[in-house]
């Protein structure tokens, strides 16, 4: 039986707790601004080099061509039955066993642990998301953890829902000058650092072995590189946003997390249950987000059958998801 280890308790909401821009900048905002300064500046007190706050141009044409390639796949002559299949199978691929268990619980928040060759198959999955590599991706997640809601946070939700949703990456990030200080477990893997720089790459060998499915099943190899890459990574990308935006406008709040975080039933069936958000605000890192009655949180069953293999080990829990129904969790 493996011992679980328990994540840090919650705070829990009193009746006065608002999670509004006012209580998250008021309680929080000018120490976060402290603490990002501090983390922007190098040993010596230089200012990291951050991203220009214009115009990111390359991802605009990137997002607009991919979005562009989306809406052809769902012309007539590419619809069919494996064209579907492909991408329920690739979503699956990408957004739960890539974005929610490697990037997000596994290498963002390190709630379990898994073989080096399974963290690295995760992170790979992860990498087909196209939503950056590894290092990038885990450095600013954590970094809106630390900021959540402030002015320093990249997607605080204070600005609306289009710059939490989307409008952030369309202009300089500077909260990229702050990666490589809060990545150095990954960067310690010549392998994630291989896959943070040639992440793009990967779906020019994924293209071919799809035309060539498309090919020798009569689908069509257009139809399920168009199905299999562009749509599939559009509706990944709009799912995964949901959790910086949906989940941080509507929702309910059950723990005072000092942030806008919420727990979203809607998003959390789409997002394989990110979207118990408010739950993870408060217990950043338990494996399992869904811990109330009725919470579905289909991550944490994949997680649970890794543990049940033997292939995940020092799974973090929370007291309140160890007081639930899975018996073999310790607080």
């Amino acid at each position: 039986m493996t011992a679980t280890r328990s994540s840090r308790p919650a705070r829990r909401s009193s009746p006065q707790a608002q999670h509004t821009r006012r209580s998250a900048t008021i309680t929080g905002g000018v120490e976060a601004m402290r603490r990002a300064r501090a983390l922007h500046t190098n040993r010596d007190g230089d200012h990291l080099a951050a991203a220009s706050n214009g115009k990111n141009w390359t991802v605009i044409l990137f997002m607009a061509a991919i979005h562009l390639l989306a809406v052809v796949a769902l012309l007539p002559q590419f619809w069919s039955w494996t064209a579907i299949a492909t991408l329920v199978i690739l979503y699956w691929i990408t957004a739960c066993l890539g974005v929610t268990i490697g990037y997000h619980r596994l290498l963002s928040h390190r709630s379990f642990r898994v073989p080096r060759w399974l963290e690295r198959f995760f992170a790979t999955c992860g990498a087909l998301s196209c939503q950056h590599g590894p290092i990038d991706w885990v450095g600013l997640h954590r970094h809106h953890h630390k900021f959540s809601d402030t002015e320093a946070d990249h997607h605080d939700s204070n600005k609306g829902f289009w710059w939490s949703h989307m409008g952030w990456m369309l202009e300089g990030v500077p909260a990229m000058a702050a990666v490589p200080r809060l990545t150095g477990d990954l960067a310690a893997d010549p392998y994630h650092r291989w896959l943070n720089r040639w992440f793009l790459m990967l779906q020019l060998p994924l293209a071919g072995l799809l035309f060539w499915i498309g090919t020798i099943t009569g689908a069509g190899g257009w139809a399920l590189v168009l199905w299999g890459i562009p749509l599939r990574l559009v509706i990944v990308y709009h799912i995964t946003w949901l959790v910086n935006s949906a989940t941080h406008c509507w929702g309910s709040a059950v723990h005072d997390s000092g942030d806008n975080s919420k727990n979203n039933p809607w998003v959390a069936a789409f997002t394989f249950g990110e979207g118990w958000h408010n739950n993870h605000h408060a217990y950043p890192h338990s494996a399992r987000h869904g811990f109330g009655p009725g919470q579905l949180d289909i991550t944490w069953q994949h997680i649970r059958l890794l543990r049940a293999l033997g292939l995940a080990k020092d799974v973090r829990l929370p007291r309140a998801a160890a007081r639930g129904n899975d018996s073999r969790t310790m607080s």
